[in-house]
């Protein structure tokens, strides 16, 4: 629907055109273009229905002790933004109006009390509060692609890379590149997908780990890379200060050592500088960097380009100058690009080396295929750069996904294109002699690929050291492990304590001063992390939560199986002994969290797998409410028709289709109740009968559930039993399905109201959700395709139930090609903008899309009288009316003959005629607007208003008829005071 087509008519406009022309509302209306001038087309004005067009109110005498005025008093009142209290105008559904975005508050991570269901009488008050504007955020760009890139394009690309191609030859290197670019690009990949499954708070892939696979695990290997990434930080500080001293000797401070080179035609030894310059260095190179770190954010993003600009700088050069090498020119060994040198480097040529990696049949070093996968594959790691900072994001669920894979993809596409050129370019002595090709044939000279080096290790060195007090600081923030309590930070606030803590774990790296001993270190914990996002996203994938819906589509459980599994391979490939080493590690980390850590609860995969079982799912879940991540919808589904069915169907035959439309591929469990009256002892045969009937019919219809036959004296008697008792453990029922009883007037079944109202109430006493369906016979079956928009009428905060559930109706085949449209209900001194920018970025952030529209409902007032008019919903209000006035007669008639209060389904009523008449005006309304705006619709979900206490049963019946009028196929929702949904991965 075109946000153009609609706009409301003034009051006159709809009383001539009803009353001359007869056309219903939303049938063969033309709506006027918004111009400029106009409101939002977005915010609709329910003007077309105004008091001063419908009849006289009622007016019955009641006795003077009926209570009017004490009721009168007892209305629930709203204060207004002037301090002035005024009569809420959507009372009927309750205080949690949408108006009061936000109840959307609880689904945000805010701890706050569950309401009550409130009724008449009941003074409640809601507070809101404005989030808290955070400090600076960044983009895509400069908060994830930049640091990936800097932390991935680093020392081992210039100082490493040729001497590899040297040592494996061009097509084992090509094969390495790939083997090791799968494998981070597959982790890439998972970790799109659980980014984009809602918002992210910081700690990065320690947030997804830990909501996935539990916080004992999140905890243990978000150590872990923490860890990684300290140490990180000192092999890139390492690189600098080594590059730095072989570009200007004569800044040592200490003697350097000379290796001799045997076999080998370079006649003159290798300097390589002294530990003790490495150490010195690198500690003030540290400590720089940590005062940088200290800036935050923005001083950060200030300094990264000036670190990344001459490194791309100094990679174009490289490229110049491969491409204007000549023979025996700019060095001896160098070929230019030669089809011949292609030719003699394809193959490799593994050879023992010297501790300066120059090759020597006396050297210490033995190289292979697994050696060389060791030592190339931290220049693919640093995936992880721009999610360690999701606090400093603004929008995680897009600039995680793009600028991780982007940076990836590029690094992956340099490396490959840098094998071809290198082992084209030079002999393979040359390759394996010259550590620092990339400055031999730099254009137009050396210095400035030793700039390029120094900055580029520089700027992941930066990355390391911003990414990692971060990292510490979410798992403090968790307050898991008591023991991390001094990093704990406020929200926006800079983690000062973990990045001195941080520096200190570098600088102690830094004495150690060998790279060769550092690098393996920092590859095992990052292949633990990335193993770890791996079986997180597939576990989350494989089991499919109605909560599992990230942005990212391009994912699936086999890529993130493949990518754990290349993880784990690879770890055993660089070194078996590494990898017992840092699984020990991880594994006492998990044993202490374990032992020591605070339970918490997060909603994760493990839990979600645990409610598939059976009784173990029962002793792992307890008894407590199910985190909205892992809720799974239970219907209990009310077989008892109002009415009869044809013999041998147990169940009107599209309760269970509708059954199977509130399940995500299936899965879940339904409950098919019915009652059987009568007393049990005689009826006990009778109702297994009628179970193994009720069973044998659901297995007819494919719908995963279980078959109750309840024996009572009555429904009322025999729901509420079932109510309270159906279910076991988390097994329990959560959504109370039945059918709306449209059928109680024409067949003048009076005894409908009372059990139909009584039964709501006990779904709102025992804190079940409700689904009550209208148009049950019109409901598609799984062949019959809809078309169409499915609506949203919402009104009340439901916990996300009625959001959920039209989610639920487009994963089916025959709602599949509908379109979900968001109508918000609101008052008319709302700020109509501000709650549909909030109601958008709401649903945005659940990864839901639809289509927002705020219907405002302008002031009527009810003393005013008017003429009927020729409209079908004012005909239905004249008709709602006089049957009230009728009935509120009778009781009165009753009332005096029998010298009693007035009495109605067995107990005293009290009924406050403005009230009442306000009910009907405000369903009036609400179906007015669903026929002109949804007539239409595929299906029709509106929020469940409760029934006003001291009102009779009857009263209820009419409000609900005179919402449902006309109205093809409708649901109507009311969830039960817990969130369904939520915003957090």
């Amino acid at each position: 629907m075109d946000n153009g087509e609609i706009e409301g008519t003034d009051d006159n406009e709809f009383a001539s055109s009803s009353s001359s022309k007869g056309v219903g509302l939303g049938v063969g209306r033309k709506y006027r273009p918004v111009v400029a001038h106009d409101t939002d087309r977005a915010v609709l004005e329910m003007s077309s229905l105004d008091p001063s067009s419908f009849p006289k109110k009622i007016k019955v005498s009641t006795q003077p002790n009926s209570g009017s005025d004490s009721s009168e008093r007892s209305l629930p009142t709203h204060v207004g933004a002037n301090g002035s209290q005024r009569e809420s105008k959507l009372e009927l559904f309750g205080f949690d109006s949408l108006v009061n975005i936000l109840g959307l508050k609880s689904m945000t991570g805010e701890q706050i009390p569950a309401p009550s269901s409130p009724r008449d009488g009941e003074d409640v008050s809601i507070t809101l509060e404005r989030p808290k504007i955070t400090g600076v955020k960044s983009g895509t760009m400069m908060g994830v692609f930049v640091p990936c890139l800097q932390n991935i394009l680093g020392i081992i690309y210039y100082i490493r890379f040729s001497w590899i191609v040297g040592m494996g030859g061009i097509g084992e290197s090509l094969l390495l590149v790939a083997f090791c670019g799968a494998c981070t690009f597959l982790t890439s990949i998972s970790l799109s997908a659980i980014a984009t499954n809602g918002a992210m708070k910081g700690g990065g892939p320690y947030y997804l780990i830990g909501r996935a696979l539990g916080p004992e695990v999140g905890v243990s290997i978000g150590l872990c890379f923490f860890l990684g990434n300290a140490v990180a930080g000192a092999l890139y500080v390492l690189g600098a200060v080594e590059t730095f001293l072989k570009a200007v000797p004569s800044a040592g401070i200490f003697r350097g050592t000379l290796t001799n080179v045997n076999a080998t035609g370079v006649a003159e030894p290798i300097p390589s500088p002294s530990l003790h310059d490495l150490q010195v260095y690198g500690i003030v190179v540290t400590i720089i960097i940590c005062f940088i770190v200290f800036g935050g954010v923005k001083m950060i993003n200030r300094v990264a380009p000036a670190f990344l600009i001459p490194v791309l700088l100094s990679i174009f050069c490289i490229f110049i100058g491969i491409a204007a090498a000549k023979k025996d020119h700019p060095a001896s060994g160098i070929t230019g690009l030669s089809l011949q040198t292609f030719k003699d480097n394809w193959s490799s040529d593994y050879q023992r080396t010297n501790s300066a990696g120059i090759p020597d049949p006396a050297g210490k070093t033995d190289w292979n295929y697994n050696a060389l996968v060791g030592l190339f594959f931290p220049a693919v790691t640093g995936i992880m750069a721009g999610s360690n900072r999701s606090s400093s994001l603004k929008d995680t669920q897009r600039s995680i996904p793009i600028g991780t894979l982007a940076a990836t993809l590029t690094t992956s596409g340099l490396y490959i294109v840098s094998v071809l050129l290198f082992g084209a370019l030079a002999t393979r002595e040359k390759l394996l002699t010259d550590r620092l090709l990339t400055a031999t044939v730099a254009w137009p000279f050396p210095l400035i690929v030793y700039v390029g080096i120094i900055l580029s290790t520089l700027g992941a060195a930066l990355q390391s050291m911003t990414g990692a007090p971060r990292l510490l600081a979410a798992i403090a923030n968790d307050d898991i492990l008591p023991v991390l309590n001094y990093f704990k930070v406020a929200d926006g606030s800079e983690p000062h304590i973990a990045t001195l803590f941080t520096a200190f774990i570098c600088i102690g790296c830094v004495i150690i001063g060998n790279l060769d001993l550092i690098t393996p270190t920092v590859t095992m914990f990052f292949l633990l992390c990335y193993t770890g996002v791996n079986l997180s996203c597939f576990l989350l994938d494989l089991l499919d939560a109605p909560s599992w819906r990230p942005r990212w589509k391009f994912h699936h459980w086999s890529l993130s199986l493949i990518g754990a599994s290349l993880c784990i391979v690879i770890m055993f490939l660089i070194s078996w002994s590494f990898t017992v080493v840092s699984l020990a590690l991880a594994s006492l980390i998990y044993y202490y969290v374990s032992i020591k850590g605070k339970a918490g609860d997060w909603g994760d995969g493990f839990k979600s797998a645990y409610f598939q079982l059976a009784l173990r799912s029962l002793r792992s879940l307890g008894a407590n409410q199910v985190h909205p991540k892992n809720w799974y919808p239970i219907p209990l589904v009310f077989c008892r028709p109002w009415g009869k069915l044809p013999e041998n169907v147990p169940c009107h035959p599209k309760l269970a289709d509708f059954a199977n439309c509130m399940k995500k591929k299936g899965r879940g469990m339904s409950i098919f109740v019915s009652i059987l009256d009568g007393d049990y002892y005689e009826c006990a045969e009778d109702a297994k009968a009628a179970c193994k009937q009720l069973s044998t019919y659901i297995d007819y219809k494919r719908c995963e559930g279980v078959a109750e036959i309840v024996v009572a004296p009555n429904m009322s008697d025999g729901f509420r039993g079932i109510v309270q008792t159906m279910g076991l453990g988390n097994l329990k029922p959560n959504i109370v399905v039945m059918r709306y009883p449209e059928i109680w007037r024409r067949e003048n079944l009076t005894e409908i109201p009372a059990t139909f109202v009584g039964i709501i109430n006990d779904c709102i006493v025992a804190n079940k959700a409700v689904v009550i369906v209208k148009g049950l016979d019109e409901w598609p079956n799984e062949y019959q395709r809809q078309y169409g928009t499915i609506d949203l009428y919402w009104i009340v905060r439901d916990g996300g139930l009625m959001l959920l559930l039209s989610q639920l109706l487009l994963t089916k085949e025959s709602f599949e090609s509908c379109k979900i449209q968001v109508f918000c209900i609101a008052e008319e001194d709302s700020d109509a903008e501000e709650l549909k920018a909030d109601v958008k970025k709401f649903l945005y952030d659940l990864r839901m899309q639809a289509e927002v529209f705020v219907v405002s409902m302008k002031t009527w007032d009810i003393h005013v009288e008017g003429g009927p008019q020729h409209d079908e919903s004012v005909e239905a209000f004249t008709g709602a009316q006089r049957r009230i006035s009728s009935y509120l007669l009778g009781m009165k008639e009753k009332a005096d003959r029998e010298k009693t209060p007035l009495m109605a389904d067995g107990k005293t009523v009290v009924v406050n005629e403005q009230q009442v008449e306000k009910f009907l005006y405000t369903t009036l309304k609400l179906n007015s607007t669903i026929l002109r705006y949804s007539r239409m619709a595929a299906v029709v979900l509106v929020s469940l208003p409760p029934p006003p206490v001291n009102h009779p049963a009857y009263f209820y019946m009419e409000y609900m008829d005179l919402l449902v009028e006309n109205v093809p196929r409708l649901l109507m929702v009311r969830g039960y005071r817990r969130d369904v949904v939520t915003l957090f991965t």
